[in-house]
């Protein structure tokens, strides 16, 4: 125990000029990022509401016509003449903090940007059709109302579902429904042949259903996907449970806040989501759906923290370590995109005073920064210090093995907050990129069943705690470190972050088999670039993409445990 209470002590660091860079920008965030990201959501906005007036005969009529256009213009390239294909979107725009530096390689565009319509609701079959750019935001504006929603809705507003879909996507509800590609129940997408086709899990191209996710569009170009909603009520019953002790401990407590030991269904809450604040300290909070009517009864608190005024959720919720375990009533909508305000808790390195009372009254109504424009204005040093000195990223492990990987944070990077958000991992018919430990469901481990194991997300965005103390800090080393501690720990890595992983530890923690299958029957190698490839860290030269893309990856790659 000592070990973590103690911290380990590095040289001290001297400043350079991209410190102090780092130190002011929130100059360049308030008067030029947050009155554009304004503008940027406004036009955003009204373009949603555009597209809600037009009849979903129209809106088909449209997707239809901009899928016509997809193939044409991959129809148009010369694969003797013209460099792999990619979409037409600026490095920038992308959520994630990685930068897409294999665009600077030379490319055949495609425009996808027309791709952002809600195509359908469908209430009997109560499933949403949507295409790759509708976002978390402009989907919950329609389906709340309605008291329905994605099963799985992931937390910012501007995460997109072609984004979840082709990579990660995980949300309070994915315990039970598990990640955002598993609530998918059908893909349409464009091959790079130029054929369309609609995938589902039990057609013909079930394998391409399959191998979509994680793949980051190196399969083909999805441009629809019909995916599940689920019955809501207008708002959330969330209890907020404060937890002490040592890691292990909290990690314990959050699992029986979700997963009882006895197998209780009715003990299962809709919504969890846990917050470690120090090595000793955290809050787990449990949500169940309640009508209207409950939650207006007397004495019930209604909490609305979706106003701009509201204390950031993170910093509100930690108050449970003080005050004990209390109970209140948020919007269903409002609880959805509870950090997108505070972009969890990166909005207080971005803005140091944004959780002031003073500046959520006057400026909160301008928050979130987009973090495209964050991305656009940092430039290359700054780009880079983030790199060395600062951690986003999420360790998808699974649930019996949280406290040793929180353990590991500790030592290795001493970062809080950390987010904890369970999720199933389903054994499917095939082995896709990531799956379940062989053999999981012979142990009865807490959380687990017969078709799924549970996995946790553990998000570690921040600061390490040597940073913040003027500390030497190696963030690629640290990652590196983590990342070994993932492959070992049958663990994962979500494919957004910036990534130390050479191409064989990348297929020694990822399975290739499927995958790969999918690149090879469906087209995609020498047309779409490989996964590894759009994910690797640095600048690609067009003689790097080439040639990767002509490499057969070596069978042991996907053997390799």
């Amino acid at each position: 125990m000592a070990d973590l209470q103690t911290p380990l002590v590095r040289r001290k660091r001297k400043k350079v000029l991209v410190d102090y860079l780092v130190q002011f920008r929130w100059i360049l965030v308030i008067f030029v990022v947050l009155p554009f990201s304004a503008l940027i959501y406004l036009n955003i906005y009204l373009g949603d509401m555009w597209s809600a007036m037009k009849s979903e005969k129209r809106r088909q009529k449209e997707h239809e016509e901009n899928v016509d256009k997809v193939v044409k213009r991959l129809k148009q390239r010369n694969p003797k003449k013209d460099g792999l294909v990619c979409t037409a979107r600026k490095p920038w725009i992308a959520v994630g903090m990685r930068n897409v530096d294999y665009k600077r390689a030379r490319h055949f565009e495609v425009d996808l940007s027309a791709f952002r319509n809600i195509l359908e609701i469908d209430k009997e079959r109560m499933i949403a059709k949507v295409e790759p750019l509708v976002n978390m935001g402009q989907i919950t504006r329609a389906t709340c109302p309605m008291n329905l929603a994605l099963a799985v809705v992931a937390e910012l507003d501007d995460l997109t579902v072609g984004g979840l879909i082709n990579g990660y996507g995980i949300e309070g509800s994915s315990h039970i429904y598990g990640l955002f590609s598993d609530t998918v129940v059908a893909m349409e997408v464009v091959l790079a042949d130029g054929r369309v086709v609609r995938a589902t899990k039990d057609n013909e191209y079930s394998d391409l259903f399959y191998g979509m996710p994680w793949s980051q569009g190196t399969l083909g170009f999805l441009v629809s996907a019909e995916i599940k909603l689920i019955p809501t009520k207008e708002y959330m019953r969330l209890t907020y449970t404060p937890v002490k002790g040592t890691l292990k401990e909290i990690a314990q407590a959050y699992a029986d806040s979700f997963a009882p030991r006895d197998g209780d269904p009715a003990k299962i809450p809709d919504f969890v989501e846990g917050m470690v604040y120090s090595s000793s300290e955290g809050v787990m909070m449990t949500g169940v759906y309640a009508t209207e009517e409950e939650a207006k009864k007397k004495g019930n608190k209604i909490n609305r923290v979706g106003w701009w005024f509201k204390p950031w959720f993170y910093q509100y919720a930690q108050a449970a370590l003080k005050k004990g375990e209390f109970v209140e009533y948020i919007p269903t909508r409002e609880y959805y995109h509870r950090h997108t305000r505070s972009l969890y808790w990166e909005g207080k390195l971005i803005l140091p005073f944004g959780d002031q009372f003073w500046f959520r009254f006057l400026l909160g109504w301008l928050m979130p920064p987009k973090v495209s424009l964050l991305k656009l204005t940092q430039g290359e040093a700054i780009r880079n210090y983030y790199h060395d000195s600062h951690v986003i990223q999420d360790m998808l492990v699974p649930l019996y093995k949280v406290g040793e990987a929180l353990e590991f944070v500790h030592r290795e990077m001493e970062v809080y907050p950390l987010w904890l958000c369970p999720h199933r991992l389903y054994k499917l018919p095939v082995k896709t990129m990531v799956y379940p430990e062989p053999g999981f469901e012979l142990h009865q481990r807490q959380g687990d069943t017969s078709y799924a194991q549970m996995f946790t997300d553990i998000g570690v965005y921040y600061a390490p705690a040597a940073v913040l103390r003027g500390e030497e800090f190696n963030g690629a080393e640290a990652v590196h470190r983590l990342e070994q501690w993932l492959i070992e720990n049958h663990s994962y890595q979500p494919q957004y972050a910036v990534s130390e992983l050479s191409e064989r530890d990348f297929w020694r923690m990822f399975d290739a088999s499927h995958y790969e299958h999918c690149r090879r029957k469906y087209g995609a190698v020498g047309t779409l670039m490989s996964v590894y490839y759009k994910s690797k860290k640095g600048k690609k030269t067009e003689k790097e993409v080439q040639e990767a893309e002509a490499a057969i990856l070596e069978p042991a790659y996907a053997e390799e445990a």
